[in-house]
């Protein structure tokens, strides 16, 4: 058999390119370095509504609309230069007859050729069906508004753009609501009748941001926020916060019942640049907590102030506990002292805190944060121990001038600790005799005392421990809780002894009540001491009237324990 000779492959014809470019369905024009169209095939014309033949010689960019954004300008140049091999972009272009398409736009060189190939695909359908998902995606379908994740992206943008918008204000705005109860009209009406209501607080919310433009959206359960880009200060927010409070006061009717509604709102309004998303969020949800701390129903504006405030309450209370185990704390004592006799008979240790930040706090700048997170029962057991081994070193240096240490004691270290343990572990382990310790619990801990408390303060006493009642007459003032409690003092709260500051304007009302609840205190046995003595009148009169004991700073500020040892020294030995 002979062999039959390959026949070598036919070029193709520039004819053929020529019919193959007229008859392709995708739309392509050839363009030239400069970026002139030399030639467009039938689907261009289609695409863009017009002859192909008047399409020659006009600008790529141009139909294109490759010049609107500076990036894909770049980019294309540097295709026409061969700078780059191709360039791919999305466009929204318009028809000769108005109509609007998306298009995707290719711009790379013909294969043997120094011209390049322009391509446009429309892709309108495919842009709407994302469009659609994406409005699913970033609409809540309850209202409808935009949800979270619309609100951040708008956000971030309105952030960014304000810093470099010359044309703007520079700021920008937020106000923060959740509404007030919403909660129980889901509990008792069911999530149909909640849904329902929040519709209809979107629509309100949306008729009092469209005059302005300002973006509403529903981050969640009911929690809105109003986004005020380019605001002109802090009063157009507060006037936009006062609009949405008056529109939500009229009761809706949701399925033919009346709901009523309300909504605190915090607002923030500050400049654009250095403000990231994160902290305004921050700064509105701490501002809408005040606003219903203050009482629901309010707007509150944001307050650096009161933020810093909030932001140090939150440090110390995260390091209460810690600062125990350093032992960053101190006693200073304040003596008790006789007013007839005026012999120191007792101290009462209160605690200070060594911050290494803040310096030296007082009690009450802590003493409420610990009793929340629960750092008082360490804190507490760390202050009984330190007053009673301090109580017995003074024992021992003046074993004929023995005094009393008094040591506060919180509600809560009696229900969160073994208090009565605690007690006897560190008499036990300091040698301090219980007569000579106190302990004194607020009047509106002791009084109403029941169970696990009572008892606990009923074991105490039965060890010897002497209990008295702290600010007495600022609580409920029950004194037929007095029978049955085993109180062995009252500290009445300095209110009382205003009264007595002067003996030119003395006020009858004060003597009387103090000489009465002296009489009655001590037909029960019972003595009395007075809290904040600051003259020597004022203990001549509370001695005359009966009071057993003075304290306050007519004696001595609290000292540390040093000056109280002088103090015991000069003072004169008890009877």
């Amino acid at each position: 058999m002979s062999a039959v000779a390959a026949t070598p492959p036919r070029e193709a014809a520039p004819s053929d390119y020529r019919a193959a470019f007229n008859a392709a369905r995708l739309a392509m024009a050839v363009v030239d370095r400069e970026g002139s169209v030399l030639d467009a095939n039938p689907a261009l014309g289609d695409l863009l509504g017009t002859d192909p033949a008047l399409l020659a010689a006009r600008s790529a960019a141009d139909l294109a609309h490759l010049r609107e954004d500076p990036r894909t300008w770049s980019e294309y140049r540097d295709v026409l230069r061969g700078r780059r091999a191709r360039l791919c972009c999305t466009r929204r272009l318009q028809r000769t007859d108005g109509h609007a398409l998306w298009a995707e736009i290719t711009v790379e060189p013909a294969p043997g050729s120094r011209s390049l190939l322009l391509s446009m695909a429309d892709i309108s359908d495919r842009r709407d069906l994302q469009g659609r998902l994406r409005h699913l995606q970033m609409h809540d379908p309850v209202t409808r508004l935009p949800n979270r994740n619309l609100f951040f992206e708008r956000l971030a943008s309105a952030l960014e753009s304000a810093t470099y918008d010359r044309e703007g204000t520079g700021r920008i705005g937020l106000c923060y609501l959740d509404l007030d109860g919403f909660k129980a009209v889901n509990d008792t009406l069911g999530h149909r009748v909640g849904d329902r209501l929040l519709g209809a607080v979107a629509q309100r919310l949306t008729e009092c941001a469209a005059p302005d433009g300002h973006l509403v959206a529903r981050l969640g359960g009911d929690e809105f926020a109003l986004l005020v880009r380019n605001s002109t200060g802090t009063e157009q927010l507060c006037e936009l916060a006062r609009a949405v409070l008056a529109a939500l006061q009229p009761p809706f009717d949701v399925g033919g019942q009346r709901l009523a509604v309300s909504a605190s709102i915090g607002v923030v309004e500050r400049p654009a640049a250095g403000t990231h998303t994160t902290w305004l969020m921050q700064a509105a949800d701490t501002t809408l907590y005040w606003a219903k701390e203050d009482g629901k129903a309010r707007w509150t504006l944001f307050d650096p102030e009161r933020n810093a405030h909030r932001m140090t309450r939150q440090a110390l209370s995260s390091t209460l506990r810690p600062a125990v185990e350093r032992e960053e704390f101190v006693l200073d004592y304040q003596p008790l002292v006789g007013l007839v006799d005026g012999v120191v008979r007792g101290v009462e240790a209160l605690v200070r805190w060594d911050h290494p930040q803040f310096g030296r706090l007082s009690p009450n700048r802590f003493i409420p944060l610990a009793e929340e997170n629960g750092a008082i029962v360490p804190l507490g057991r760390w202050v009984l121990r330190t007053a009673c081994r301090q109580a017995r070193a003074w024992q021992l240096a003046h074993p004929t001038h023995p005094i009393v240490v008094s040591v506060n004691v919180a509600v809560r270290q009696v229900w969160d600790s073994d208090l009565v343990a605690d007690v006897g572990a560190i008499l036990a382990e300091t040698g301090l005799p219980p007569h000579l310790l106190q302990l004194e619990l607020t009047e509106s801990a002791v009084m109403g005392s029941a169970g696990r408390p009572l008892q606990a303060l009923q074991r105490l006493s039965d060890m010897g421990v002497a209990i008295a009642i702290d600010d007495f007459g600022t609580g409920y003032s029950n004194l037929a809780y007095l029978s049955r409690l085993p109180v062995s003092t009252l500290k009445l709260d300095g209110s009382f002894v205003q009264g007595f500051r002067t003996a030119e304007h003395p006020n009858p009302a004060d003597e009387t009540i103090v000489e009465a609840l002296v009489q009655l205190a001590h037909r029960l046995g019972l003595t009395v001491t007075a809290e904040c003595v600051e003259s020597a009148e004022q203990a001549e009169r509370l001695g005359r009237i009966g009071c057993d004991t003075g304290q306050g700073w007519f004696y001595s500020r609290p000292v540390p324990p040093d000056r109280i040892q002088a103090m015991i020294a000069a003072s004169p030995a008890p009877t």
